[in-house]
């Protein structure tokens, strides 16, 4: 909790360091999050006053910063309710037994009881207050249990303890102003030594203070807040861009990561032989990012330039020499992929095509040349469902045929990260159709989470084909997703199928893909499931793909579970259902609808009631309701050709009003059997306006 009394001159900063080996840099970003979360929530519950709390990493060390922390926490006043004021007070206002034994049991005096008036009469009350817990012990329990409560998806035991933590831990500093919190972790005691920069220092550095934590850190080579190191390394980069007239290629990932990787980050730029822009670009920007992790810096016009920016760990003294260090490693790796691009080159792509035999794509889905035949049959069945021409047949067909070939070429091979890339540059190199080599490219994407999607047809058709067959085989041989547990990126493939069909807007029932890809392995002899077990399991896990990420994009989740009640076949569709809906609640008239809708299915049920006969409607209620029915069912009826579900939901809005005084003026369950078969003929029809929209009786949160 946050201090709201204002600075104190008895309030001092505290500081936890743990230090590690070498942590991992992917961690960090979301790493960071979860601690300043749950320090948060750990200072609160043992009443710690302090005014703000921020968490820090670098490769070395995991820090929480706890400013202005009040000598004492927060008070905590008790109140508890004891006897009825007649059993605790005698008829002259003397305490009885009973509130003497109350009282003492709370650690009260009797004469400090008081009375509440309540709803069911005067009852005895004792207020405590216990005071406030010492700064010290206090932020000792919090970091002790901060410690022991950050989980990992991989953590290391060391040592004769059975305490698991992501990377050994090799020393712990905890200040609380100049005192030392004695916390102790497996055996390492909490201290007011540091380490510094593990090549730039040696030895342990004292902490006197925890007010001075940051700058002997600064002194001792080791920036410890990651925004800093950030905005030095983007400062950097850039101005050493600027210098050669040209600009960054901009990589969020590999900035976050190189922030991570370094403690002292200096910026240095080096160059390459422009003879080996003759690369295609991706070769060349693989080989700088993933491999060296250098920023790739281009011409205005998006061109590369052989020059290159890169971080050193470290100091600007001998830059010179990092530099040539870096210049080497990197042209060494860019000549190697040169001699994999002539002799790739020597042959036509579709002449490496019979070698995927050769690669096992799972020993129990066959080879990848297996996989590319399934992926040609379902890439052609796709493109006929989605009704395309010949043309656009052909394009798939042939680009299904060559979109695995490049896994056989030697540049697949050094930079796996290029497959699809070197694909669609060896096919437009061997003569194939622009389309078609794109295509090759895109029946990869999206790759990863944020990723581009394909765009041309036979992209999009491609990509879903590749997918649903991996998430099918897999299926089909029982390794399905579970918790944490995803070796096959099935997920990825599962999401990446649902971003397609919504953001593609394709119209592809997901029932008949997944059958069609199943009934392939099937023929093959992979499964060793029931292709039905295989099919509904597909199902259930792109539901659930699509029911997060509509989530995912602020609409509730009741409407959500509304919309795909009656059936997620069409992703793109339901989307839009999901979407009409979340517009539509925000109105009085909606909610109102779906009261009167849950009504009459309630009432109505499932019971085929007949025709609504108009000759036995006696009540004005039941015969404006049955007039504006009428209306709205017409209306609807167009407005469902043309998918405009916003309009239906104002529709039946709109009989919001009819609906609510059916129910107030009539009575449904009338005693003649034909008055009352007809009234629940006549509710039966509300749902059936929506059933193409939604069940609106999953719509639970129905207050405006």
């Amino acid at each position: 909790m946050s201090n709201s009394q204002g600075t104190s001159l008895d309030e001092r900063d505290a500081v936890l360091e743990i230090g590690t080996e070498e942590l991992p840099a992917r961690l960090f970003p979301e790493l960071i999050s979860i601690m300043a979360e749950s320090a948060d929530r750990l200072l609160q519950e043992e009443r710690v006053e302090y005014s703000s709390v921020r968490a820090y990493a670098t490769p070395r060390r995991l820090v929480l910063y706890i400013k202005e922390v009040a000598p004492l926490g927060r008070p905590l006043v008790r109140e508890v309710r004891g006897p009825t004021y007649g059993v605790a007070f005698d008829s002259a206002g003397k305490p009885t037994r009973a509130a003497i034994g109350f009282a003492h049991a709370q650690g009260v005096d009797v004469s400090d009881l008081i009375i509440k008036e309540e709803a069911k009469g005067k009852f005895v009350y004792a207020i405590s207050r216990v005071p406030g817990p010492e700064a010290g012990s206090a932020l000792k329990d919090v970091f002790t249990r901060f410690i022991r409560g950050l989980s990992f998806e991989r953590a290391m035991r060391w040592g004769d303890g059975g305490f698991r933590f992501v990377r050994p831990i090799r020393w712990l500093l905890a200040l609380l102003g100049g005192d030392i919190i004695d916390i102790e972790i497996n055996d390492i005691k909490g201290d007011r030594s540091t380490s510094g920069h593990r090549f730039l220092t040696s030895g342990m550095i004292e902490v006197p203070r925890a007010e001075d934590y940051f700058d002997i850190l600064e002194e001792a080579y080791c920036v410890v807040d990651q925004d800093k190191r950030r905005s030095i390394v983007e400062k950097g980069i850039r101005e050493l861009a600027e210098g050669v007239g040209g600009q960054v290629a901009e990589d969020e990932r590999l900035l976050t990561e190189l922030t991570y990787l370094a403690e002292h980050p200096a910026p240095l730029a080096g160059g390459f032989d422009p003879d080996l822009l003759t690369l295609p670009k991706e070769v060349i920007v693989t080989s700088m990012k993933v491999h060296q992790r250098f920023f790739p810096i281009e011409d205005r016009e998006g061109a590369l330039l052989p020059v290159f920016a890169a971080v050193r760990d470290g100091l600007d003294t001998r830059i010179d020499a990092v530099r040539k260090g870096y210049e080497r490693v990197l042209s060494a790796r860019l000549k190697d992929a040169k001699f994999f691009y002539e002799e790739d080159t020597k042959s036509q792509l579709e002449t490496y095509v019979p070698g995927l035999k050769g690669i096992v794509f799972h020993e129990g889905l066959g080879t990848v040349l297996e996989k590319t035949c399934r992926i040609v049959a379902l890439g052609e069945a796709v493109a006929d469902r989605l009704g395309y021409h010949d043309d656009t047949k052909a394009k798939v067909k042939r680009a299904a045929q060559l979109c695995k070939a490049d896994l056989i070429t030697n540049m697949v091979r050094e930079f796996p990260e290029l497959q699809g890339v070197m694909g669609r540059e060896y096919a437009l190199l061997a003569g194939e159709n622009e389309h078609t080599a794109r295509a090759i490219f895109e029946h990869y994407l999206p790759r990863f989470r944020g990723d581009v999607l394909p765009e041309s047809p036979a992209g999009v058709i491609l990509a879903l084909a590749d997918k649903i067959d991996t998430v099918a085989g897999f299926f089909g041989i029982g390794i399905i997703p579970s918790g944490s547990e995803d070796p096959y990126a099935l997920r990825r493939s599962i999401s990446g199928i649902v971003s397609i069909l919504h953001e593609r807007e394709v119209h592809l029932p997901v029932s008949w893909l997944a059958t069609k890809a199943v009934s392939l392995l099937e023929t093959q002899g992979a499964l060793t499931r029931s292709s039905k077990e295989t099919v509904d399991d597909i199902l259930d896990g792109l539901g659930q793909r699509a029911r997060s990420s509509l989530i995912d994009r602020g609409i509730r989740y009741d409407l959500v579970d509304a919309a795909m009640a009656i059936g997620f076949d069409d992703v793109p569709d339901t989307y839009k259902r999901a979407e009409a809906l979340q517009e539509a609640s925000v109105t009085k008239e909606f909610v109102l609808a779906c009261t009167g809708y849950t009504r009459a299915s309630r009432l109505a049920g499932s019971i085929d009631h007949g025709a609504v006969d108009p000759s036995l409607l006696s009540e004005p209620a039941e015969k404006t309701l049955f007039d504006a029915l009428c209306m709205a069912e017409e209306s609807i009826r167009i407005m469902l050709r043309e998918k405009d579900y916003s309009g239906i939901l104002k529709a039946l809005s709109e009989l919001a009003e009819p609906i609510d005084v059916f129910f107030e003026d009539v009575l449904v369950m009338a005693e003649d059997e034909n008055v009352r078969r007809n009234r629940l003929a006549l509710l039966a029809r509300i749902p059936s306006l929506v059933r193409a929209v939604a069940d609106l009786g999953k719509v639970v949160e129905k207050a405006v």
